[in-house]
């Protein structure tokens, strides 16, 4: 045999050695993946995320285990408790979605996780952020318009009881704000995000008519905005529509209700 047909041959077989070595990973990161999934469905968060380590180890360009594991972390993580093991629970998931990002740019569920991670740890501008994104890959998600409306309440409703308190207002003394300067400056701040959170939720309304929460919040923004009238009529034109919007969740409520199977599995109603 001359030296470079063997030369041929041992670069050949170094090939397939290499090829049998890359399959063989492949197929203990498959391992490892299910030993997770199966962690990670019986709660066992933390094996879990061992097991995705070991996976991503083993492959670094599996996807499904690098979304697995920033779920695992998202799954351990509290909204509201400030401990530091918490906090780098939290830490880890941004990273990990964002790495998947990395790999897939328009990989919604992972937006929509960021988005939501973000919303628990009260980060209002960054999920709103987030949620926008998302919206722009599937503008078809009711649920982000819905949450966009949740997040434009929560950022209007403190300052505007706040406003209250100091004008000596309790919560259920009608409006609107009774000092000119006061409602002028908070309506500046707080009229374009009440906007936008309408929008939002008649875009919500829009995908599905019978969304009730979508329907609760209109209720709760015509009322941050009648506090911002000018006049009493307005705001009570304001409250007319708020008072409209429960009418209709309460309706809407009733009507699926009552479409639940009763205790025989016949529907109520039939």
């Amino acid at each position: 045999m001359n030296r470079k047909y063997a030369s041929v041959l041992l670069i050949a077989a170094l090939a397939l050695m290499s090829l049998a070595g890359l399959g063989c990973q492949k197929l203990k990161a498959r391992d490892e993946l299910n030993k997770g999934v199966r962690a990670f469905r019986n709660g066992a968060y933390p094996a879990a995320v061992e097991h995705f380590k070991t996976a991503i180890a083993l492959d670094p360009s599996y996807p499904v285990a690098r979304a697995y594991l920033a779920t695992s972390y998202m799954m351990q993580y509290i909204p509201g408790a400030e401990s530091e093991e918490n906090l780098r629970m939290a830490q880890a998931a941004h990273e990990e979605f964002l790495k998947v990002l990395e790999a897939d740019p328009k990989n919604v569920n992972a937006m929509l996780a960021i988005a939501q991670l973000y919303f628990n740890q009260k980060k209002l501008d960054e999920a709103e952020q987030w949620y926008k994104k998302a919206l722009e890959v599937n503008p078809n998600d009711k649920t982000a318009y819905y949450t966009l409306g949740v997040i434009a309440w929560t950022k209007t409703f403190q300052p505007r009881m706040k406003a209250r308190a100091d004008l000596g207002m309790r919560p259920e003394d009608p409006g609107p704000l009774r000092d000119k300067k006061v409602r002028e400056q908070l309506r500046k701040t707080n009229l374009p995000v009440i906007e936008a959170g309408m929008a939002a939720l008649e875009k919500a309304l829009a995908l599905d008519k019978e969304y009730d929460d979508a329907m609760a919040y209109m209720n709760l923004l015509y009322r941050e905005r009648a506090d911002l009238q000018d006049t009493v009529e307005e705001y009570k034109k304001d409250i007319e529509m708020a008072d409209k919007w429960v009418d209709r969740t309460l309706e809407t409520k009733k009507l699926k209700a009552s479409r639940m199977p009763t205790a025989g599995g016949i529907v109520s109603g039939q």
